[in-house]
């Protein structure tokens, strides 16, 4: 099973975050400072041109959300405001 979508960043927030960075001199969890950023992405939406690639995904997915938190700042630096991205579902073995 494969589904494919497309959705286009409508949000990129930056905000702190505060990670576990090993152990103090006491033994006891020392914590730092970093960067978390959230991209919040929706379907796309095609203007109502029914031969637009945009308007066939829209009417197969109209609403929705995909919000990936991320402090990997390679990763976050990946998305681009108001870009769009195809995005496929494929299900996952689960281990047993």
């Amino acid at each position: 099973m494969t589904v494919r979508a497309k959705f286009k960043v409508n949000k990129i927030e930056r905000t702190e975050h505060m990670r576990q960075d090993g152990t103090n001199e006491k033994g006891l969890p020392r914590y730092v400072s970093g960067e978390m950023q959230t991209i919040v992405m929706a379907p796309v939406y095609g203007g109502g041109d029914p031969d637009h690639e945009n308007t066939k995904f829209w009417n197969a997915t109209p609403s929705g959300e995909i919000r990936l938190g991320t402090v990997n700042a390679d990763a976050g630096n990946q998305f681009e405001l108001g870009k769009e991205y195809y995005v496929t579902f494929e299900a996952a073995d689960t281990p047993e």
